[in-house]
């Protein structure tokens, strides 16, 4: 019967279980992510969680009194040198457990224990950084749009200028060379009508003259 008994003993004397959770205590804090049976993670998220508490005070005292728990010196120096720096702002929740499915063969419950600030997928800060980053290249991709665009209509506005530029003096050409070919043509007519002989006397106009003087007197 299991009367008063307020934790799993997950089927194992005192010393292995104790050895059991250290030894996974001591891969977590290594590898910042492990995987095992859901009921071995959430002893283990009660056996690790007030031990990293404890690494945020760096001293000897506390030093000593994680030793005795995990009883290995590098596991001991990884948690006080890397993970509580990183989880000092935490009040409390270092660890996440995902549920993976079942297990082949028992098909016990399977899952994925992890520390939380170490999985940059589930990070809200990660997040929110990110997202940040994606507005500001989505603006920029706006800017380069509306940028692309004027200089396309500066160029078009120049190339209208520089065909307007080149039609004009053509006309002018045109135009120029029009009137002095009508002024020629103009004064080789006053020449021509100065340069015409004048009409011959006869002897018939002659006496008409002389009558009309007659008749005159």
């Amino acid at each position: 019967m299991r009367h008063r008994k307020s934790f799993n003993h997950l089927s194992r004397q005192a010393p292995h279980r104790k050895a059991m959770l250290a030894n996974m205590a001591n891969s977590l804090i290594e590898h910042k992510r492990i995987t095992t049976t859901v009921a071995k993670a959430k002893a283990l998220r009660g056996f690790v969680e007030p031990l990293i508490t404890k690494s945020k005070t760096d001293n000897t005292h506390s030093r000593r009194m994680v030793f005795r728990y995990l009883k290995d010196k590098n596991a001991v120096s990884e948690l006080f040198r890397e993970v509580a720096p990183k989880v000092a702002d935490r009040p409390g929740g270092y660890t996440r457990i995902i549920k993976t499915g079942f297990r082949l063969g028992d098909s016990a419950e399977m899952c994925m224990i992890e520390l939380v600030d170490y999985n940059e997928m589930y990070n809200p800060k990660e997040k929110q950084s990110g997202a940040g980053k994606k507005r500001r290249r989505r603006r920029k991709k706006s800017s380069d749009a509306a940028a692309s665009g004027a200089q396309e209509s500066q160029n078009k506005t120049t190339d209208e200028s520089v065909k307007q530029a080149e039609a004009t003096p053509v006309e002018e050409k045109k135009e120029a060379s029009a009137k002095p070919s009508s002024e020629k043509t103009e004064d080789k007519k006053a020449a021509q009508a100065s340069e015409a002989p004048k009409p011959k006397e006869t002897k018939d106009n002659k006496s008409e003259d002389k009558k009309e003087d007659k008749k005159g007197e």
